[in-house]
């Protein structure tokens, strides 16, 4: 009698064969692998200077979870992008402070405030901003934060990334930081290194592509120390 073999069986058959040559890559497998975007993604596609694990934040959960609690890596991506909704400017600007009068500047006696404008004439921001910085509740000490810039199995350093307060004009911001003329922003940096004694950062602009490079365009690495010291 007629049979219908089944199509794990007609798979077998020689007329259902595939030749070799349909398995034979293009040249240009991986141009067509990178225009494959399957749905929204939150993974970093762009090229940067920063190493992977820069990005992801501290939690306190055990790297084994018994059945039923959220596993580690879990915790992590949930707080890596609840931190990615956050905006330092716009958290501030919420309760009402001007980043750019964060930065204490050089007095104008020819130019006080009166009494009419709402603003305090005799005591204007004085103090250095490093006075009102508690270190208590940091969740990683300076060293932890420079660590991450070791990828593993590197002996090569890269930044870190952070934002920094800093003014807009570079040459003006180097010669007097205290000047009235200076505008103040939170900028994207890497952070190079950390100065015990004074308790500094030394950091680093990003460019527009949100790398971190010298003058000649390459990446800084080990804080910009160069072999020659």
């Amino acid at each position: 009698p007629r049979i219908q073999l089944s199509l794990l069986n007609q798979a077998d058959l020689e007329q259902h064969t595939p030749k070799v040559t349909t398995f034979r890559m293009p040249e240009d497998i991986e141009s067509i692998l990178d225009a494959q975007v399957i749905g929204p993604t939150t993974e970093n596609l762009s090229e940067s200077d920063f190493p992977k694990q820069s990005f992801k934040p501290k939690v306190q959960v055990a790297f084994k979870t018994l059945p039923g609690q959220c596993p580690r890596r879990i915790e992590v991506e949930r707080r890596r992008r609840l931190y990615l909704t956050f905006d330092i400017a716009q958290l501030l600007s919420s309760e009402g402070i001007d980043s750019n009068e964060l930065i204490a500047r050089h007095c104008d006696p020819d130019n006080m405030p009166t009494i009419e404008q709402k603003k305090d004439p005799i005591f204007p921001i004085y103090l250095p901003l490093k006075i009102f910085d508690n270190e208590e509740y940091d969740c990683r000490t300076p060293e932890e934060w420079i660590s991450l810039g070791l990828e593993p199995g590197s002996h090569d350093r890269k930044p870190v990334p952070g934002k920094a307060l800093l003014p807009t004009d570079d040459v003006l911001g180097h010669e007097d930081p205290k000047s009235r003329n200076l505008v103040y922003k939170w900028i994207d940096v890497g952070v190079l290194d950390y100065d015990k004694e004074t308790k500094l950062y030394l950091v680093h602009k990003s460019d527009e592509n949100g790398q971190v490079r010298d003058e000649e365009g390459r990446p800084i690495l080990n804080g910009g120390v160069t072999p020659k010291g």
